[in-house]
């Protein structure tokens, strides 16, 4: 347990509280100087000479290894270098203090340049992340939120000793490598229940649940074979299609509504409420359009319950016989990629939808095969959770750890790096 310094005062800054009684406090914009990202006029989508990726945050973040590339011949655009400060300015995680890698800057960040001496990189890199949720409590704008200029700029900037900054950076690195690296390994493993859950799913509605069952070509190449008593039919004759009821609403008729009481359906889930309702009970809604008919980032396939609109942007089924949940658990396994059409704004028509084929085992099997999978899940989601929970716990600690050690709320001048 880390001892606290011997003596404090008033910082004047609420959220900071009080600070060593030898420490200086500078507000940023006298110690900064901060520059917007441009859009580059021409982007190239492969790298080659003079190339450098545009820092959008998603390759940022490492969850797209294909960024878009820009000429470093351009004029006006803004370079940076790995580990360089930079603050998302636009969105909505605006004031999102990140680390840059080498290239062109997004046009929706800007690059922090740190020109006093006095202050040690990596110590300011924490001392900012300690301020990112003082500058997403004061972002600006109607629509989209944007950083405030003037709050970031009035940022105060604690100045402990430069040995002090050294010293507290060299804690906070070696205490946070340890969490994230905790976190990691959790993550890993939500990843590898998720791929197993799945993975279960997948063979009950396929294969069934009886492994000595006598088995059949389906004649459907990604099914392969099933249950020799399963049909394979169409799917337009064991769901009725609900299309010809839902109606799209524009967000400036939803924007007027007093009594916004009901779920709004569009292609990926509820973007919204509104007064009134087209469909009640459990309805199948799948994505008719849009990006994750290829990605598939979140689920295409969900059911819909109790009372809600749906827009002209998910088709509706609704089993004639048979389990709702069997049906919405197959429907969410089919690769649906060889009869989308368009590449600009995929689409799945209704009649290439309602023309597949499916498995369809007898109404008592789905049902058996609902109740199993039902049980695996909640055992398998009940553990992520679990999970999650260990993480944000974790994340929590981290910042908790990085505030009590940039504000000096620790005294970590006589820590030592561990031996290994």
């Amino acid at each position: 347990m880390e001892k606290a310094y011997e003596t404090y005062k008033d910082s004047d800054v609420e959220w900071i509280g009080k600070i060593p009684e030898n420490w200086k406090s500078v507000s940023l914009k006298w110690i900064s100087n901060i520059t917007k990202g441009r859009k580059p006029k021409v982007d190239y989508d492969e790298s080659g000479e003079n190339l450098l990726p545009y820092l959008s945050m998603e390759f940022l973040r490492d969850k797209t290894s294909n960024p878009t590339y820009a000429s470093i011949d351009e004029k006006g655009l803004v370079f940076v270098d790995d580990g360089d400060i930079l603050i998302l300015w636009d969105g909505s995680k605006a004031g999102e203090i990140v680390k840059a890698k080498k290239g062109v800057l997004s046009s929706t960040m800007a690059k922090i340049d740190i020109t006093d001496s006095d202050f040690e990189s990596t110590y300011l890199n924490y001392l900012l992340q300690l301020g990112e949720k003082h500058i997403q409590e004061n972002t600006i704008g109607m629509g989209i939120p944007h950083v405030s200029g003037d709050v970031l700029k009035g940022l105060k900037m604690l100045l402990p000793p430069k040995q002090e900054q050294t010293q507290i950076a060299a804690y906070l690195d070696y205490h946070t490598q340890l969490i994230d690296t905790l976190i990691s390994k959790k993550e890993t493993l939500i990843q590898k229940l998720q791929e197993q859950r799945q993975a279960i799913i997948n063979e009950a509605v396929t294969k069934g649940l009886n492994k000595n069952v006598a088995l059949k070509d389906s004649g459907i190449e990604w099914l392969g074979e099933i249950p020799e008593h399963w049909e394979v039919v169409k799917l337009k004759y064991v769901l009725n299609n609900l299309n010809n009821i839902r109606i799209p609403l524009s967000s400036s008729k939803r924007g007027v509504m007093k009594n916004k009481v009901y779920d709004y359906y569009g292609a990926s889930g509820v973007i919204d409420k509104v007064e009134d309702y087209l469909f009640e009970g459990k309805n199948i809604l799948i994505g008719e359009d849009g990006a994750n008919l290829i990605s598939r980032s979140k689920r295409l396939v969900f059911i819909a319950d109790g009372k809600y609109w749906v827009n002209n942007h998910a088709h509706i089924l609704h089993p004639k016989i048979g389990d709702i949940e069997f049906y919405t658990e197959l429907l969410e396994l089919i690769d649906f990629t060889p009869i989308i059409e368009g590449s600009a704004q995929p689409k799945l028509t209704q009649d290439a939808l309602m023309n597949i084929q499916i498995p369809n085992p007898p109404v008592e099997e789905q049902i058996e095969i609902k109740n199993f999978i039902n049980i695996k899940i909640k055992k398998a989601n009940d553990l992520i959770y679990k999970i999650k929970n260990s993480i944000q716990k974790l994340k929590a600690y981290r910042q908790s750890l990085i505030s009590e050690a940039v504000t000096g709320k620790i005294d970590v001048r006589d820590w030592q790096l561990p031996n290994s």
